[in-house]
C-alpha cells in the first residue's frame, strides 16, 4: 500500500483523466476565472487562452516535480485553480489573499516567481543544469508568450539552450504575433503531418532504433542532414531549429486531445525542444475575444456586458500622454519610445497624433534606453515611458550609454511607489535609490496633475542631461496645486516637528497634519518637487527651529530620500529628532494601496502616531 501511495504521488494531478472529461474541465474553467476576475479584477484574456494548454501540461506532467517556469505569469490563473487554489480566486492579488502571479510560497507546484518578462528560458536552462549537475530526475518546461519573446533576454537563453542539449521543453504560447511567416500550403501541409501522432511513434522508435548501431548512426546522420535542408527550404521557424531546438508545430492551442499527444511525446525527447502552440486570447468569453487588449489586465466587470463596474477616472499615465502630444506638437525634435506598453503608459495619445515619432521596441527595455541614448545624440528629444520596476532592467544603460555622455533623455518613470495589487514584482519602490546613484541625474517628482505638466514642459525643453520624471499608479489626491520652479516648496508652517514627502504622498503628510492639530501639535511641512539632487536648505532650517524631522515616503529604506536628509544633518551637527517612514528592507507584497499604506504607517493616521511618538505624545 505504502509503495502505490509513493506511486500515485508522482503522477501528473489530471493524468487518468479522458479526453472528453479534459474538455468538460476546460469549459468549467473558463467559467470560473470569468466568475473570479469579474469581482477580483486582474489578468483574463490571456489566461482564458490559455486553459486548454494548461490542462494538457497538467495531464501529462506533475508540477510538483516538473518545473514549469512561467514567463510574466499572466497565464497562471488556471494553473493555480487546478493546483488547489480554486477557492483561494476570491481573494485574488487582495491584500492578504493569493497573488496574480507565480509564487513558491504559494504552492510546491509553482516553480519560480514571475512578474517580468523574457527570462523563462534562462531559469529554465539552469533548472535543467542544476538537474545535471546533481543528478535528479525531473522535466523543465518554460511557457513563454509570442510577447515575451521580443526581448532579448529569451534569445539569450535559447541560444544557451540549444548549446548545452539539456532536456528543456519551451512551449511558446502564440497569441497574436507571427514568428516566422510560414510559404504556402506545402509547409502547413507537412507541419500537420509532423504532428500526427503515427509518423510522432514512428520517429520515436526508428531514432532509437538507428542510434543502437555504429552503421544506424552514420546512416541516421546522413539522412537527417538532407531532412534538414529540405525542412529549412520549406518549413516555417527554421530559426529554432538553427538554435539547436527541435521544432515542434504550429499546433492548435484549443485542441486539447492534439496538445496532450504533442506533450507526451515532447516529454519524452531527451533534448531541446521547443513546442509552437496558437491560441487565441480571451477565448471562450466574446467581449475578451473582440478586445483582447482592453481584457488583458482588467478592474471588477460585469459578465454580460464586460463594461467595468467602476469607470475608468483621469490617472497621472493618461495626463503625461496628452501633455506630450502637445509638447510634441510644439518641436519637432520630440519623440516618445515605449518597451510594449503603449496604453499602459498613456502613448497610445502620442502613438496616434505623431506615428512618425513613436517607437515601440518590445520588451526590450535596455534597448530602448540605448536607442533614446542615440537619438539624443543626434539631436532628437527622446521620452521612453516605462514602469518603475522595469525600467530596472535598464540601469546600465541609463548609467553607460545616457549619464556618461549628459545626454539629454527624458524618462517617464510610471508607477513610481506603491502599485498595489500586482506585489511585489511591480512595486515601483527603488527607483527613489537606483537613480539618486547615477551622476548627473535630475528627479522630479510631481505630485499633481498640473505639476506632471509642468515638470515634463520643463525637463523637455529647459533642462539638460538625464531626467526623470516620476509618477505614480492612478490619480491625484487633494493637493492639485503647483509648486512651481524651486526644489523644495513649504506648504504648511509650524513649529513642533517638520514633516517631509514629495509625489502624492503629500496628501497623506497634510492629513497627518491635519490630525496633529487636534492633539495641539502643530507640524511644518514641506513638499519636494526635485528629490535628485537634493537640495537639503529649507529642509535644514525647518528642522533646526522644529528641533524634529519626519520623513514618509513609499520607497525601500537604503537610498530613501530621508536617510540622505538624516546624512545632511549630521554633518551639520545638528540633532534633531528624527524619524523615517518608507518601505523598509523588505519587498512588499500585494493589496490595495490604502491597505498597504496603512501596514507601512504610511497613511495619515499611521505618519500622526509616530509623529506623537517622536514627540513622546505616544
Amino acid at each position: 500500500m505504502a509503495a502505490m501511495e509513493e506511486k500515485m504521488e508522482y503522477r501528473p494531478l489530471l493524468s487518468g483523466m479522458s479526453d472528453q472529461e479534459g474538455e468538460a474541465l476546460c469549459v468549467q474553467l473558463r467559467h470560473e476565472l470569468v466568475e473570479s476576475v469579474s469581482k477580483t479584477g486582474g489578468h483574463l484574456a490571456s489566461n482564458l487562452g490559455a486553459v486548454e494548454l494548461t490542462v494538457a501540461i497538467h495531464r501529462v506532467f506533475d508540477t510538483r516535480t516538473d518545473r514549469l517556469v512561467f514567463d510574466v505569469g499572466h497565464q497562471c490563473y488556471p494553473h493555480k485553480i487546478l493546483t488547489g487554489r480554486g477557492e483561494a480566486m476570491s481573494a485574488l492579488r487582495q491584500y492578504g489573499g493569493i497573488a496574480g502571479f507565480p509564487k513558491p510560497e504559494e504552492s510546491v507546484h509553482d516553480a519560480f516567481i514571475a512578474g517580468h518578462a523574457s527570462n523563462s528560458v534562462g531559469v529554465a536552462l539552469g533548472m535543467a543544469q542544476a538537474r545535471s549537475v546533481l543528478g535528479a530526475d525531473y522535466k523543465v518546461l518554460a511557457l513563454i508568450g509570442d510577447g515575451a519573446l521580443t526581448g532579448g533576454l529569451a534569445y539569450e537563453g535559447l541560444s544557451n539552450a540549444g548549446e548545452y542539449r539539456r532536456q528543456l521543453l519551451v512551449i511558446l504560447n502564440d497569441n497574436g504575433m507571427s514568428i516566422t511567416p510560414n510559404v504556402g500550403a506545402v509547409a502547413e501541409h507537412l507541419a500537420r503531418q509532423r504532428l500526427k501522432p503515427q509518423y510522432l511513434t514512428f520517429k520515436k522508435y526508428y531514432r532509437r532504433a538507428m542510434q543502437a548501431t555504429w552503421l544506424g548512426r552514420k546512416i541516421y546522420q546522413v539522412i537527417h542532414k538532407i531532412k534538414q535542408a529540405l525542412k529549412q527550404s520549406m518549413l516555417p521557424c527554421s530559426m529554432f531549429e538553427n538554435m539547436g531546438f527541435n521544432y515542434l508545430g504550429p499546433v492548435n492551442g484549443h485542441d486539447l486531445r492534439q496538445l496532450t499527444r504533442i506533450l507526451q511525446y515532447a516529454r519524452d525527447l531527451n533534448e531541446p525542444v521547443l513546442l509552437h502552440v496558437k491560441t487565441v486570447k480571451g477565448k471562450g468569453f466574446a467581449p475578451a475575444e473582440e478586445n483582447p487588449d482592453a481584457f488583458h489586465g482588467v478592474g471588477p466587470f460585469s459578465i454580460t456586458t464586460g463594461t467595468p463596474l467602476k469607470p475608468p477616472s483621469k490617472n497621472f499615465s493618461d495626463v503625461f500622454g496628452r501633455t506630450l502630444v502637445q509638447l510634441g506638437q510644439k518641436d519637432q525634435r520630440v519623440c516618445a519610445i515605449t518597451a510594449a506598453m503603449t496604453g499602459g503608459t498613456g502613448l497610445e495619445h502620442f502613438a496616434a497624433a505623431c506615428p512618425s515619432r513613436f517607437f515601440d521596441v518590445g520588451i526590450a527595455e535596455g534597448c530602448a534606453v540605448s536607442m533614446a541614448a542615440g537619438m539624443a545624440k543626434q539631436g532628437a528629444l527622446p521620452v521612453f515611458a516605462v514602469y518603475s520596476s522595469f525600467l530596472q532592467r535598464a540601469y546600465d544603460m541609463v548609467l553607460h550609454d545616457t549619464a556618461i555622455s549628459r545626454l539629454h533623455v527624458v524618462l517617464g518613470v510610471d508607477r513610481a511607489g506603491l502599485v498595489g495589487e500586482d506585489g511585489e514584482t511591480h512595486q515601483g519602490i527603488f527607483d527613489v535609490a537606483y537613480l539618486d546613484s547615477i551622476p548627473g541625474m535630475t528627479v522630479l517628482a510631481p505630485a499633481s496633475f498640473r505639476e506632471l505638466e509642468e515638470m515634463l514642459e520643463r525637463a523637455l525643453f529647459h533642462m539638460d542631461g538625464p531626467v526623470a520624471v516620476r509618477y505614480p499608479r492612478g490619480g491625484e489626491g487633494l493637493y492639485t496645486g503647483s509648486a512651481g520652479d524651486v526644489p523644495a516648496v513649504l506648504l504648511r508652517r509650524g513649529t513642533d516637528i517638520t514633516l517631509v514627502g514629495y509625489g502624492v504622498q503629500i496628501n497623506e503628510i497634510l492629513e497627518a497634519a491635519r490630525l496633529l492639530d487636534a492633539q495641539d501639535i502643530q507640524a511644518e511641512v514641506i513638499k519636494l518637487n526635485t528629490i535628485t539632487p537634493l537640495d537639503t536648505t529649507l529642509i535644514l532650517q525647518s528642522a533646526d527651529r522644529t528641533g524634529a524631522l519626519l520623513t514618509a515616503e513609499d520607497c525601500i529604506a537604503a537610498g530613501s530620500v530621508g536617510q540622505r536628509l538624516a546624512a545632511a544633518i549630521a554633518q551639520t551637527g545638528m540633532s534633531p529628532q528624527i524619524r523615517l517612514l518608507n518601505c523598509g528592507d523588505t519587498f512588499i507584497s500585494h493589496g490595495a494601496i490604502s491597505l498597504l499604506k496603512r501596514e507601512l504607517s504610511l497613511d495619515g493616521a499611521g505618519i500622526a502616531q509616530n509623529v506623537l511618538e517622536v514627540l513622546g505624545r505616544g
